[in-house]
């Protein structure tokens, strides 16, 4: 397999077209993790968004391999006999052996082939299995870890899956097995154990110790290089399930994680620098028109305002049209997420807003699931009586428009004071009264079942935000994962993201972070953090973040109360812009989704394929990498006009009311979208070639890159970005 040059691991503009094909008939690729047709997490939605793109580039030779949960598939797979032959045979011969493997079709964007396993039924087996992995790896599992045992029954059953398909093809197959998460890890360390001809991939999306660690609240990242790996683990009682991740990571033929900031967590804690980085990405859904997206986010808003006007209802003494709504959403992780960074902030927001006499509101929710027994009853009263004043309003609206008709008819213009009769009115102020509220609007919309030891509910005890009428931050909790069936916020996740101005998430750890990923290619902008993945990543391509709608707190080298002022400055002064400001700011944001979506990130995941063919099967693959210091990374350049930020504008940005002449702004939306638009290439398909094709190296047309792209070796993984092309426009 010649390739002229690796792909860079963090520069896009680095990764050149390949205009031959490549053969893929001898090629098989088996995808395997824990959460194929099983959703647990955010390893889901990386497996179920990239399928479209794997299949196209492997087509009938792809096979996602995971557990088999019945419930999953009687609604998300279809299952089918094996089209390949020596798929059958391998199926067949395992199940009249003692196991329990399905086939089918699952049916999302691509319809992947998939195998799934049924660990349970093989659960006889356990005890010999553990035992076998004792003797040969050194790795003890304790009886009363589920999840572990799930690990070594799982690991077993994929590793005699790729073994047997392997001994029932006909022509000695290159097979190529990608393995995610400790989960899957096992099979990978029996494949290279067995010496099974199989070239392997170990992806870790998070380490094991790092998520253990930063829920500690340990200064994690400045001492990475001082932690006892072994006694950490120990001390946490997941020994055995770190040996099982380090191991993978070990014996992989290429190592690989989500971003630079869990490279450098996977060196020191796993003891090998990953291969690549293969970043996560999106199905991005383009539209035609740039105003296409900002009426979604007017039809979302007005949803949030209809809930908003039910939750406060009898304090309603704000101006929704001078609301700003930020939202957080994720796990209940109070630290590991940024919960208590957020709410800090809030407070100081809150002061800073009140000082300075702002007629803005701002309203943040808190999207986070949390142990609850039911809606909160003033809650769902609210909501009944916004509904009931709308009634009332869509009656006495009815009566006086055909008032109104009758008297225009005759030629006469109504007398106002006998449209309306004493029914009316009275109607009328019953409705009034009816809003009338003796306490304060609700905080959380459930009752929780551990109010008073519940993070959120006691940070906001303490710093005092209770939503009374002199506070200019209001906070809504949701304990809840949003659904369209709801009674109370009928949304979906997507539908409210679209809804609101700003996602804040300041998180302490987040290897990747799809939260603010789903905002950006959706037109919001977020606040992120220089050691989440998403971050780094922003950071690495955009010449100005802010600029674009992400803003990058820094957690790393400041304190938390450092932090949190310089979160609670970003807030002030997104609370500052114009809404006109606020549209530009959405343009320019959705503008990056290109960044994110599938089709470009995709290549890092067909450049960790090429190498792992080239180590396991050098007599038919080979990969050439080249010394990456001579290599132009790529970066957005900053916009034409200034960054839409108050605090930095100039007559250059946009900052007048949207009631001014807009001659008078320098800012043209078509001009700075087109100028956007040539930073990123034109998406392609990456297929293979086989080793008696002549190698191919693609000339640079592209001024802003060096004509040498390649991949980065795990040295450099480490090393911030250093060349940045030029910032024109």
């Amino acid at each position: 397999m010649p390739l002229a040059r690796s792909l860079s691991m963090t520069s896009l503009s680095g990764l050149e077209d390949w205009d031959e094909e490549f053969d893929l008939e001898d090629a098989v690729l088996f995808e395997i993790a824990w959460e194929v047709a099983n959703k647990v997490g955010g390893i889901y939605t990386v497996i179920q968004t990239k399928t479209r793109l794997t299949s196209e580039e492997w087509g009938e030779n792809y096979f996602l391999v995971g557990p088999y949960m019945e419930s999953n598939v009687r609604t998300q797979v279809e299952l089918i006999e094996p089209l390949n032959p020596a798929l059958k045979r391998t199926i067949d011969k395992m199940n009249s052996s003692g196991c329990k493997v399905y086939f089918g079709r699952w049916l999302i964007e691509g319809s992947p082939y998939v195998v799934l396993i049924d660990v349970a039924f093989t659960a006889w087996s356990l005890d010999r299995w553990k035992s076998e992995l004792w003797e040969s790896c050194g790795i003890g599992v304790p009886w009363f870890d589920r999840e572990a045992n799930d690990a070594v029954l799982f690991g077993f059953l994929t590793a005699w899956l790729l073994g047997e398909f392997a001994a029932q093809c006909e022509e000695p197959p290159h097979i190529l097995a990608h393995f995610h998460e400790w989960l899957a890890g096992l099979g990978l360390m029996l494949c290279r154990q067995r010496r099974l001809p199989v070239a392997t991939i170990f992806t870790t999306h998070a380490t094991l110790l790092g998520r253990y660690l930063c829920a500690g609240n340990v200064d994690f990242y400045n001492n990475l290089i001082n932690f006892n790996v072994d006694k950490e683990a120990g001390d946490r009682q997941i020994y055995h399930r770190y040996c099982l991740e380090r191991a993978a990571a070990r014996c992989a033929h290429v190592f690989t994680t989500v971003s630079q900031i869990t490279a450098i967590e996977a060196e020191h804690l796993l003891k090998r620098k990953p291969d690549i980085v293969t970043p996560n990405g999106l199905n991005v859904k383009k539209f035609s028109a740039m105003h296409e997206f900002q009426n979604l986010h007017a039809q979302s808003k007005n949803r949030i305002q209809e809930f908003i006007r039910g939750h406060f209802y009898g304090h309603l003494d704000f101006n929704l049209d001078k609301c700003v709504f930020l939202f957080i959403a994720g796990r209940y992780e109070f630290s590991n997420k940024g919960a208590d960074v957020f709410l800090e902030a809030l407070a100081r927001l809150n002061y800073l807003l009140r000082v300075n006499h702002s007629e803005l509101t701002v309203i943040a929710f808190f999207i986070m699931p949390a142990r609850t027994n039911n809606f909160n009853v003033e809650t769902l009263k609210g909501q009944a009586v916004r509904k009931q004043l709308w009634d009332t309003a869509q009656t006495v609206k009815e009566k006086f428009g055909k008032k109104l008709y009758e008297s225009l008819l005759v030629g006469q213009l109504p007398d106002v004071s006998k449209i309306l009769d004493k029914e009316d009115f009275t109607m009328m102020k019953r409705a009034i009264f009816a809003t009338q509220r003796q306490c304060q609007p609700p905080i959380c919309t459930h009752n929780m079942l551990e109010d008073s030891s519940d993070p959120i509910l006691n940070c906001l005890r303490r710093i005092g935000l209770f939503n009374s009428s002199a506070d200019r931050v209001k906070v809504i909790f949701h304990p809840e994962f949003l659904s369209s069936t709801s009674p109370l916020l009928p949304m979906d996740y997507e539908e409210f993201v679209r809804g609101c101005h700003l996602g804040v998430f300041p998180s302490y750890y987040e290897p990747w972070g799809y939260t603010p990923a789903e905002c950006t290619v959706m037109g919001i902008p977020s606040v992120s953090t220089n050691l989440s993945g998403f971050g780094c990543f922003m950071e690495e391509h955009i010449a100005d973040p802010s600029a674009y709608g992400i803003y990058i707190l820094d957690r790393r080298y400041r304190s938390v109360d450092e932090s949190c002022n310089q979160l609670t400055s970003f807030l002030f002064q997104f609370c500052q812009q114009s809404r006109r400001q606020r549209i530009i700011q959405r343009n320019r944001t959705e503008r990056l989704s290109d960044l994110l979506d599938w089709r470009y990130l995709g290549r890092y995941y067909v450049s960790a394929r090429h190498m792992a063919l080239a180590k396991a099967f050098p007599d038919t693959y080979y990969y050439e990498s080249q010394d990456p210091t001579s290599k132009q990374g790529f970066r957005y350049p900053r916009p034409a006009s200034v960054p839409p930020s108050p605090a930095l504008s100039r007559h250059s940005s946009p900052h007048h009311s949207e009631a001014e002449d807009e001659d008078e702004e320098r800012y043209d939306e078509d001009l700075e979208a087109e100028k956007d638009r040539l930073n990123i290439r034109q998406p392609f398909s990456l297929p293979y070639r086989n080793k008696s094709a002549l190698p191919y190296v693609t000339p640079v047309s592209n001024g802003n890159s060096t004509p040498s792209s390649t991949t980065s070796p795990p040295s450099s993984i480490t090393s911030p970005p250093s060349s940045v092309s030029s910032e024109k426009n």
